[in-house]
């Protein structure tokens, strides 16, 4: 699995942002996107924006679990008390056979890891909703510092520490 973690401010601007693979099951915790769904990434976390405005006054929870598709990618959603928007864009690495390599002797694992990927099954919504309060937490410590400003971008290594620490511990 690769994610593309966004966090998105008040004015629909990037405040922060983190690429990352699974560390779960084997995984390395290197995101594998292709370069053409690199590049696209940013837009599909932006489209899904209209969605999440749209859902977030019908629910009372931060936590919005899967919220849109594209592809075989999944949108994850969770919205702070200030209106900042986090999301995360899940997409299952390609099996070796669907990228045109000849598959390795251990690619029955990585074919049935690519199949029974399930974005809204239980264990992987609390995964990713664990996922949400963690880096949540780490928020609310990194905007109490008295010299951040509203929307303004969150640069800080600890954070970024922070982030990776949370998505290699449930993701």
């Amino acid at each position: 699995m690769s994610f593309y973690f966004a966090i998105i401010g008040t004015k629909d601007n990037p405040l922060f942002v983190h690429e990352f693979g699974t560390s779960k099951q084997g995984g390395d915790g290197v995101a594998r996107f292709r370069d053409e769904a690199r590049h696209m990434n940013p837009f599909i976390v932006h489209s899904s924006l209209d969605i999440l405005e749209e859902l977030q006054w019908g629910s009372g929870s931060m936590y919005l679990k899967t919220i849109d598709r594209f592809q075989n990618s999944h949108i994850s959603a969770f919205l702070t008390g200030g209106n900042i928007k986090f999301l995360l864009l899940s997409t299952p690495d390609l099996p070796p056979i669907a990228t045109g390599l000849r598959p390795p002797a251990s690619s029955s694992r990585t074919n049935a890891a690519f199949s029974s990927f399930n974005p809204t099954a239980p264990a992987t919504e609390e995964a990713i909703k664990n996922f949400f309060l963690e880096v949540y937490d780490a928020w609310v410590k990194t905007i109490m510092n008295p010299f951040y400003r509203v929307d303004a971008e969150v640069n800080s290594p600890v954070f970024r520490a922070r982030v990776g620490a949370a998505g290699r511990k449930f993701l």
